[in-house]
Formats: C-alpha cells, structure tokens, sequence
C-alpha cells in the first residue's frame, strides 16, 4: 500500500465526535460530545496522525444555520480536543441540501476528494470513518478505506442491517466505537513496520 507524505485520517463529525441531532447541531450549546470520542482522536495525534473532518451540513443550505453557528461549534469543538492535548487540522463541508445536486454532498466523493488535493495525499492509504452507508459510499468512490463506526445512527443497526450495509461497500470495516477504530489503526500502524522488516530479512 503507498505511503501518504503525512498520516492523515478523515472523520464524520455528526454521530462520529457528537450526538446526531435530526434536527442539526445549531450551536455549541447542542453540540453534545459522544463519550470517549475527542479521546480518541487525541490518541491518533499523540501518535503522529493528521485528523480532519469531512461532514455533510445541509441545514446551512436550510437555512438553518448561518456561518457564525458554524464557527462557533467548530471553535467549541477545537477548545474541547485541545483540552486534552489534540487538534482537527481542518474541517471540509458540504453546505448544500440534496437538491442542489453538488458533488461535494456524500455520497458523493467531492468533499474527501478536495481533502486529498489539499494535502497531496494518495487517498487509498486514508482511513475514512463515519456512521452511514452514504459515508462508506462516499470514501470507496473517493479511493479511500471506508470504515462504519457503530455510533450515531448506525447504533441503531441490527445484524442483519449491519451485515446488508457492509456487503455494499467492499473492504469496508465496522468497529463498536471511535476508539475501536482508532485502536485498530493505531495497532496496524505498528505492525507495519515490523513487517517491512521482516521482508528485509527475507
């Protein structure tokens, strides 16, 4: 697998670092951080990885929600990861609602694409996690690893609707939480090395 010139991991934000609201995180008093998230991703950077967020924001388009709110819960949210040590490089989002039919919306790639022209990274080495098919949709179309992450709405899932949604993403990976995922990763990362080793004495 090829190496990015950086580590990079792309997240969900809406179900992945915060509860999903139906109704759209309108400011950082509704911004409710899933237990054990932000903690998760301070472990990827500790340990060298880049993090940014990918999120589909369709209440913008609504009307919803202006760029101030954003702001603001994107400010309260970096107060609270640098609490404990780690930061979200970046945040990409989709503003528009589905009927304007952009390409930067997920499932569609154009957002994960944009990151990895932004970063210069080759996407197949970019791990990309969220809680929904159209996440998992979106980094297969994109090149990336797609991981589903059993918080937010795919919580909810039974086995059998868990088993339908990954047979329609091949290669994709579910974990029982971020910090699953985030173990996963963090446990191949040191792994490789090792292996590369091996190959050199062989």
């Amino acid at each position: 697998m090829p190496a990015p010139s950086i580590k990079l991991v792309i997240l969900g934000r809406d179900g992945i670092l915060n509860e999903y609201r139906e109704d759209h995180v309108k400011g950082p008093e509704e911004w409710v951080t899933i237990k054990g998230s932000l903690e998760a991703v301070a472990r990827l950077n500790h340990a060298g990885w880049h993090v940014v967020l990918a999120t589909n924001q369709a209440g913008i388009g609504r009307g919803m929600i202006d760029m101030v709110s954003v702001n603001a819960v994107h400010a309260h949210m970096q107060r609270q990861l640098a609490a404990l040590g780690g930061r979200f490089d970046a945040v990409f989002f989709c503003p528009h609602t589905p009927e304007e039919q952009c390409d930067c919306r997920k499932p569609l790639p154009g957002l994960l694409l944009e990151v990895g022209r932004r970063y210069g990274v080759d996407l197949k080495s970019v791990p990309m996690a969220g809680d929904t098919v159209r996440d998992l949709v979106a980094a297969r179309a994109a090149g990336c690893e797609p991981h589903l992450i059993l918080s937010g709405r795919a919580a909810a899932l039974d086995d059998e609707q868990l088993h339908h949604t990954l047979h329609q993403v091949p290669g994709a990976r579910a974990h029982a939480s971020l910090a699953a995922f985030v173990d996963y990763i963090l446990q191949r990362d040191r792994s490789q090395p090792q292996e590369a080793a091996a190959e050199d004495r062989s």
